[in-house]
């Protein structure tokens, strides 16, 4: 009780603090006093956890919070979260599961009954209820009114039946998805998607479908119908998609590395704003770091499950530690200081000075020549990267076709 007593000293309203449960490990000075409500029955734990002002806690339901960073105004009604980042106006409804790896940026949220675990959402995101989504990035839209959805009862298929977990899906990109200006993503309800899939801004999948293929242009309907029957002898591991399994996890990785690459460079100015934000900037690149760990993980893992049958298969088992050397080395730098130098200007240029604890307004209202300046850097390593591994699977065929994109709006 000692924790609960000094955070009630610091102005934290906790209504009931004897059904209040704080580990000892809890810092009190990471968590602000400035309008955060831990309504009873909550859990807190973990010497990482943060809590900036504003956050809400277990209006609907008991929470059980371990090891997050929240940042400002964060609304969890109820659940358990583990090990994962949610930036400011995130929120969640009762009964969710949010596991480690996640980051939910700026008013990314889910209504009741959802899984997470390993995900990340860009701002404005929203998840129906009674949705499993987990493996896959998502980004799209342009507010709480305009913003990427996916319907109730969704589920991203993310285990194989050999086991294996190189699955990871993007719905949209991290180059054109930062810069909060693309048509959203509605993925329909009572659906699913088997990983690992990609899909373009600005496509609707319809209601009940199942998406199995890529679909990487914008703009798209999706209409997906049931498999015909069959009944034929099991394969084990015998990946008969292998190279384009295999592309889009290179594809999700550079993605990955782009968004460290973003939080690095340029989000810090922005964390650093906010009380608090320092920590959370910290932790968001330790996850960023650790999502990018668990993908070369799996690809490891599916590399040695390849029987090395042929050259593709034998370059992907012989060469997999040499495609982990090229994403954990330091990314390209091409146009990185360009945009920055740009990003700058414009920030000092603007009429008004930038409120820094305003991100996505400050983002959103760069002008077309900047956002274009970062897109291609982003996207330049992006490229560079899935470039460099395909260059060692070769004989696989490797591919990083619908990468390159030039255009800012609508591109």
């Amino acid at each position: 009780m000692e924790t609960v007593a000094r955070l009630l000293d610091k102005g934290v309203a906790i209504p009931n603090p004897l059904t209040v449960d704080i580990g000892p490990e809890v810092d009190p000075e990471r968590i602000s006093g400035a309008g955060v409500v831990i309504h009873p029955g909550c859990r807190i734990r973990g010497a990482a956890t943060v809590v900036s002002a504003g956050v809400r806690l277990g209006a609907e339901g008991p929470v059980t919070l371990d090891d997050c960073l929240l940042g400002p105004d964060v609304d969890l009604r109820g659940g358990s979260f583990s090990r994962s980042v949610l930036l400011a106006g995130a929120n969640m409804g009762p009964g969710a599961q949010v596991r480690e790896g996640c980051l939910l940026e700026e008013e990314a949220n889910g209504a009741h009954c959802v899984g997470l675990k390993q995900t990340i959402l860009l701002p404005f995101v929203t998840l129906g209820s009674l949705v499993n989504f987990c493996d896959c990035l998502m980004a799209g839209g342009t507010s709480r009114r305009d913003h990427s959805e996916v319907g109730s009862s969704y589920v991203h298929f993310n285990f194989t039946p050999d086991g294996d977990k190189t699955t990871p899906s993007l719905f949209g990109d991290v180059p054109r998805g930062v810069m909060l200006d693309q048509p959203r993503i509605f993925l329909g309800g009572q659906g699913g998607a088997v990983g690992p899939v990609r899909l373009g801004y600005g496509t609707v999948v319809a209601a009940g479908s199942i998406l199995r293929r890529d679909v990487p242009a914008d703009g798209k309907l999706v209409i997906s119908g049931s498999h015909r029957d069959l009944v034929r002898d099991h394969a084990p591991a015998a990946y008969m998609d292998l190279a384009r399994i295999v592309t889009n996890n290179l594809l999700y990785l550079g993605n990955l590395v782009a968004l460290e690459e973003w939080y690095r460079h340029v989000r810090r100015r922005f964390f650093a704003a906010q009380e608090l934000g320092a920590l959370v900037h910290e932790g968001a690149l330790r996850l960023l770091a650790g999502a990018r760990r668990e993908r070369l993980k799996r690809l490891v893992v599916l590399a040695g499950r390849v029987a090395p049958a042929d050259a593709g298969r034998r370059a992907l088992h012989e060469r997999v530690d040499e495609v982990v050397e090229v994403y954990d080395a330091a990314p390209p730098e091409d146009g990185r200081d360009a945009f920055l130098t740009s990003l700058e200007a414009a920030l000092s240029a603007a009429a008004a000075p930038a409120d820094l604890t305003r991100y996505t307004h400050t983002i959103q209202a760069l002008p077309a020549d900047v956002s274009a300046l970062g897109v291609a850097w982003l996207q330049g390593i992006v490229d560079t990267l899935v470039r460099r591994a395909a260059a060692l699977l070769r004989p696989l065929a490797v591919h990083n076709d619908a990468t390159t994109v030039v255009s800012r709006r609508g591109g």
